[in-house]
């Protein structure tokens, strides 16, 4: 094999945690990640920054990892070519803000108004064209150069995502007469939501790019689930219980769940 001959690969480990792989006739970036807990090796696509993790035991060597990656090359260029397309956070580009689309205007140094602020842009809809709808929609302003405006407007719906979070659990668990430990908003990439044995929930900061409806069912899904750690009758009854139509958001989630993590994505 070219790549791992050239690679000079012994039984000791060259290839670093966090290390960037590139195959030969590849141009996908491949991350590399050692963990000391892992049985097996894992392959995954991240669709936020458009790259590959390989995930490795401890025991395992360079070369079986590159011989890995090697019979999973044609299953990586398929996942890729199954992502949607990337929507980095640019001037005037739309993303959805609790499932609305807005425009972003990277406002420059702009005085007296903020670091971000929502405009809304509606008028006469019966007098509307198509162009007319695309210009009227809400428009999120971002103070700063185009440098560091992607980073203030992630910062800044991290914490809308906080606030909608903390509100709804809150309802869900006083609702269901639950109590939890700590919220945490994260970029997770697998999953919408976890619940730890400690009472400990966690979040996709991205939920607040939904419909509200559906960041209102991960809320109630994650609080049930500090009663019910499964996903049994028991458990789906706290969720109805609690949040009788969330099958609707549920399906929703399913269906354009996928969609979201194209958002600030790099292109």
């Amino acid at each position: 094999m070219r790549w791992a001959a050239r690679l000079n690969i012994s039984k000791k480990s060259m290839l670093q945690h966090g290390e960037e792989i590139a195959l030969e006739n590849c141009d996908i970036p491949i991350k590399f990640r050692r963990h000391p807990k892992a049985r097996r090796l894992t392959l995954r696509v991240s669709s936020t920054d458009r790259s590959a993790i390989v995930t490795v035991p401890p025991y395992c060597t360079d070369k079986e990892t590159i011989s890995f990656l090697e019979n999973h090359r044609n299953w990586l260029f398929e996942q890729f070519e199954k992502l949607p397309e990337a929507a980095p956070f640019k001037h005037e580009s739309i993303i959805p803000l609790r499932g609305v689309d807005h425009k972003l205007i990277f406002a420059g140094q702009s005085r007296g108004k903020g670091v971000i602020w929502i405009e809304n842009t509606d008028t006469d809809t019966e007098s509307e064209t198509l162009e007319t709808q695309e210009s009227s929609i809400p428009e999120i302003h971002i103070n700063g150069t185009e440098h560091f405006a992607p980073r203030r407007l992630t910062r800044w719906l991290i914490d809308q995502a906080r606030k909608d979070l903390l509100e709804r659990s809150k309802w869900h668990s006083d609702n269901l007469g639950l109590s939890y430990n700590k919220i945490m908003i994260k970029d997770q990439r697998s999953r919408w939501g976890s619940c730890s044995s400690r009472g400990i929930l966690s979040y996709s900061w991205r939920l607040v790019l939904a419909p509200a409806d559906v960041l209102d069912y991960v809320a109630a899904h994650e609080v049930a689930h500090l009663a019910e750690m499964n996903h049994g009758p028991d458990f789906w009854a706290l969720v109805e219980q609690t949040l009788p139509t969330y099958k609707t958001a549920k399906a929703w989630l399913s269906e354009n769940g996928s969609e979201l993590h194209r958002y600030g994505a790099i292109s």
